[in-house]
Order: C-alpha cells, then sequence, then structure tokens
C-alpha cells in the first residue's frame, strides 16, 4: 500500500519515486518530464491543464507503479491544451 496518496505529491515526487510512471507521462503527450513546474504541480493540475480525465490519469498512473510498466497509449483529451489552437492576443 502506497504511504502517500498519489494525490497529494507532486509530479516529480510521483517520477522520483516510481520512474516507470514516466513512461505514462510520455505516452499521454504530458510535457511533465523535466519541466520545471513538476515539483509545484500534482495530477490535478497536469490533467486539468492537458485536457485530460483525472480519474483516468490517475488510474493509468497507478497500474504503472503497481505494473512496473506505463499504459501503452492515452485516451482523447476532454479539451485542447490552452496554448493549442493559436492561443493568444
Amino acid at each position: 500500500m502506497r504511504q502517500r496518496s498519489i494525490d497529494d505529491m507532486s509530479l516529480e515526487q510521483i517520477m522520483t519515486r516510481w520512474p516507470q510512471t514516466v513512461g505514462v507521462f510520455v505516452n499521454w503527450r504530458l510535457h511533465c518530464v523535466g519541466c520545471p513546474i513538476a515539483d509545484f504541480h500534482q495530477l490535478a493540475d497536469s490533467a486539468e491543464e492537458h485536457g485530460y480525465d483525472l480519474a483516468e490519469l490517475r488510474q493509468a498512473i497507478e497500474a504503472a507503479i503497481d505494473t512496473g510498466a506505463a499504459s501503452a497509449a492515452a485516451p482523447p483529451r476532454r479539451h485542447p491544451r490552452s496554448a493549442e489552437g493559436g492561443a493568444g492576443p
């Protein structure tokens, strides 16, 4: 059993403690790996920013922790990222 909920951990803490979760972030096209904000963002922040369902992202992270392998692909995004589609002034 996990001593600390992944919902309460920063993305950096998750990836450091369970390196196999890096594959989930890569497969889901989340740019959290190496991001300077990863030490401050949690799963909920990443799901919201990238347009994914938090429960699905959490399930993929937990599966990687439990099995030692990342899922193959991400589900469709709920909405496009805020920076996509020519966002700006």
